[in-house]
């Protein structure tokens, strides 16, 4: 007779978003390797001078970089790949996720729409806008499973934004 019991906890392949960290992956690898198609042509993009699409880029990294560093260091021996919360997860609230809930994510959507506004690629504009949607969806996903495990997300999830402070 075969021993049916299985690992406490254990989940199927999928279930805790690996597909989701893949899409994740390939999203970001296409991102880099991207060819720039220009937004607006080249005499239009003149008007635009470069040291202000430097000082976006600029701006939109740092931002990039405090929010995917003090992401990390809030979440320290919690942190996964994964969007399904570590069984020793615990709910997060205080510095960056004060002003935040997803602020990894926030990270990788700054420097994207960072680049985008830089290189006034059309292409990678259109990549962005589908990475703000597929975080969305991911957001919302993982959002469900901290629901499940803290009952409190509810009630931060309505006092503090997804990506964006005050905004969004």
């Amino acid at each position: 007779m075969q021993n049916k019991t299985a690992a406490p906890h254990y989940q199927p392949p999928g279930k805790r978003g690996e597909y989701l960290v893949a899409i994740q992956f390939l999203l970001i690898f296409s991102f880099i390797a991207l060819p720039v198609i220009p937004a607006v042509p080249d005499s239009l993009a003149s008007f635009i001078p470069e040291p202000l699409r430097w000082t976006v880029l600029i701006l939109f990294s740092i931002a990039a970089m405090i929010f995917g560093s003090l992401g990390s260091r809030h979440l320290k021996e919690v942190l996964t790949p994964l969007p399904y919360p570590v069984e020793h997860s615990r709910l997060i609230t205080t510095g960056i996720y004060s002003l935040v809930r997803h602020p990894l994510y926030s990270s990788q959507l700054l420097l994207a729409t960072g680049w985008s506004i830089f290189s006034l690629s059309l292409s990678h504009m259109l990549l962005t806008i589908l990475a703000l949607a597929f975080f969305s969806f991911k957001a919302s996903r993982e959002e469900r499973w901290l629901t499940l495990r803290h009952p409190e997300y509810s009630d931060y999830r309505k006092q503090v934004k997804k990506f964006i402070p005050w905004i969004y």
